[in-house]
């Protein structure tokens, strides 16, 4: 094959094989300004994390709390609900991928010079934004309220961090789901199904030795509950060093099964 037979996308590649990076960065911050134009985007990031705190805390927090009243359940629920908040709010990123095909961008995006990979890596850090001002908010609030970290500022905003890292390893499964479903409905409505189980099936809001067996069982593989594990660790004090790892194992499985399968689902569609 002949230099100008080559592809543009060939031809970047090989004058800068780490131009997609780059690119990546471009199209996020792409993504970025599109969230400043079309602010109401952030609604489910602004609030409805302050909705579910309050809504946990005041109406449930006492009979949840076995009478303990709601500042005693707050250091409990806040780094579960965190978790909770943060993970539904990577479907997002499956939902916005699937409407971008729809209205024809990526179509666009095939005719430039830019890696394959480009797109997908610029919706996920792009996305980032909403990831962390959902974090800053929800923090916001519970220190309004009286939270604060009892095992350090540093292990609380390693805490921060982590939560951050799970949630962009975790929306590659909505990117893979974005770019096979037909439409941003069923984007979303498979979401939900398997967000419920994973949040609501595991010890965000209870300790695991309340439930019944059949759903210790099930919260004992579930990857929420090593994660709200890990958070309650390091905000709190506790246990640390064994969720961590597993979350952090998790985190790059989701990553090696997801990433690639978006990949090639996104090959297909273009």
């Amino acid at each position: 094959m002949t230099t100008a037979t080559l592809e543009p996308t060939h031809l970047a590649r090989r004058a800068n094989p780490f131009a997609w990076v780059q690119q990546s960065l471009t199209l996020a911050w792409r993504n970025v300004v599109r969230i400043r134009q079309n602010p109401e985007a952030l609604a489910d990031v602004t609030f409805q994390p302050i909705i579910f705190l309050v809504l946990f805390l005041f109406v449930f927090g006492g009979a949840i709390a076995q009478g303990g009243g709601w500042r005693d359940y707050l250091p409990f629920l806040l780094p579960g609900l965190l978790v909770q908040t943060v993970v539904f709010s990577t479907m997002g990123t499956g939902v916005a991928l699937n409407d971008d095909f729809a209205k024809g961008v990526f179509d666009r995006f095939r005719a430039l010079p830019i890696a394959r990979i480009a797109p997908l890596v610029g919706a996920v850090l792009g996305d980032a934004v909403r990831y962390s001002l959902s974090i800053v908010i929800l923090m916001g609030t519970g220190f309004a309220l009286g939270f604060r970290f009892r095992n350090g500022v540093g292990y609380g905003v390693l805490a921060l961090v982590v939560v951050l890292a799970f949630a962009l390893s975790m929306c590659w499964i909505w990117v893979w789901l974005g770019l096979s479903l037909k439409t941003a409905q069923g984007v979303q409505g498979v979401a939900f199904l398997v967000m419920f189980p994973l949040t609501f099936g595991s010890n965000v809001f209870v300790q695991t030795s309340t439930l019944p067996g059949f759903l210790q069982a099930f919260v004992n593989v579930n990857p929420v509950k090593y994660l709200v594990d890990t958070m309650r660790g390091l905000m709190l004090g506790g246990p640390i060093e064994k969720p961590l790892l597993i979350t952090l194992a998790w985190m790059v499985g989701l990553v090696g099964v997801f990433a690639p399968l978006a990949i090639r689902a996104y090959r297909r569609r273009t």
